[in-house]
């Protein structure tokens, strides 16, 4: 088997299992080290003890690289046998319907691996698109983009769908960002950039202690600029998870949520275990509001691509119908949607 594809594919099931990011990327960074070896230098180097001396290779990952010369790494297949089932029992219906993904990250902004990586993994798991939503500028934290970096990450969109023409199974590559519903109620980034993205998902990340008076308005303003597409984690809630929970926002939900229906602004059902956003009641609002909804994996790594089950799961258990979940929907179906307010 092949070093580089052992080392990522155990990565992939790392972080599909929440693992660690240190010891995820104990894997991903050994199989960038030997990407460029050949297969006879990368074999004398296991033979003759220089692979274990090379920094950033350690004991599992030169167990791995050297298992693989032979076959199936030991530690490999214990992790495919263990993670056959899926991440989700439920929604699988409604899994099976879902297209894409409107909300990723790369390592452009705070996900851990390339564009490229994470439109290979969206291939493997078979999807149709993907969108690359890194973060907006005011999230320093989170290393946002800057109007010039964001045009520069649309040149590399470009390149990947040119590319992608060959392929037997294309994903196609969306542009998007998350951008911040800064405290005024603007979206933060230059709205002629805004106005390039096939997907813009809005989100409030600061200040999520605030008020109802002082949150709703903020919301509203950013459902109703005409480049949101999506409103992302509507309250910011964490119920689990390595950074501690934290309380749902306070806002006027019925106001939200009919600013949502009536600005076609879907309201994502987000996937990540730790984030369950929004809550069973608040879905249930929203979709009594008539609201759009787009089922999201929020991926800040290729293996929590496949956590769209856990929001297909929890879609299907609060009664969303596919035909109101966008990203169900063709491409073409998707980005009329998407454009037609701008």
């Amino acid at each position: 088997m092949d070093a580089v594809d052992a080392l990522s594919e155990i990565a992939f099931w790392l972080e599909r299992g929440l693992a660690p990011t240190f010891k995820v990327q104990a894997f991903r960074r050994a199989a960038s080290l030997i990407s460029d070896l050949d297969p006879v230098e990368l074999a004398d180097r296991v033979h003759d003890g220089r692979l274990r001396a090379m920094k950033g290779i350690g004991g599992r990952t030169a167990e791995v690289i050297s298992q693989s010369l032979y076959g199936l790494p030991d530690y490999l297949d214990n992790l495919r046998r263990s993670g056959t089932d899926p991440v989700a029992t439920g929604g699988r219906e409604l899994l099976a319907v879902v297209r894409g993904d409107l909300h990723t990250h790369s390592d452009w902004s705070d996900g851990t691996t390339s564009i490229e990586l994470m439109v290979a993994t969206a291939r493997m798991l078979g999807r149709e698109y993907l969108t690359l939503t890194d973060h907006s500028p005011s999230l320093t934290v989170a290393h946002g983009l800057t109007a010039d970096r964001l045009m520069q990450q649309l040149g590399v969109v470009a390149d990947i769908n040119a590319d992608a023409g060959s392929s037997p199974d294309p994903v196609r590559l969306l542009s998007g960002i998350e951008v911040d519903i800064l405290e005024n109620g603007e979206l933060d980034q230059d709205p002629a950039l805004l106005a390039r993205l096939d997907v813009v998902v809005a989100s409030v990340h600061s200040k999520l202690r605030a008020d109802s008076l002082s949150m709703t308005p903020r919301m509203l303003a950013g459902i109703r600029n005409p480049h949101t597409t999506v409103l992302g984690h509507c309250t910011g809630r964490l119920v689990t998870g390595s950074r501690g929970t934290r309380p749902p926002s306070s806002f006027d939900a019925e106001r939200v949520f009919a600013a949502c229906a009536e600005n076609a602004v879907a309201v994502e059902i987000n996937s990540r275990p730790e984030r369950q956003d929004p809550p069973d009641d608040l879905m249930a609002q929203a979709l009594a509001a008539g609201c759009l909804f787009s089922i999201d994996s929020d991926a800040h790594a290729p293996g929590h691509l496949d956590f769209l089950a856990y929001g297909a799961e929890r879609a299907a258990a609060n009664g969303v119908p596919a035909e109101r979940i966008v990203n169900t929907w063709p491409v073409e179906k998707l980005l009329d949607w998407s454009r037609a307010t701008r």
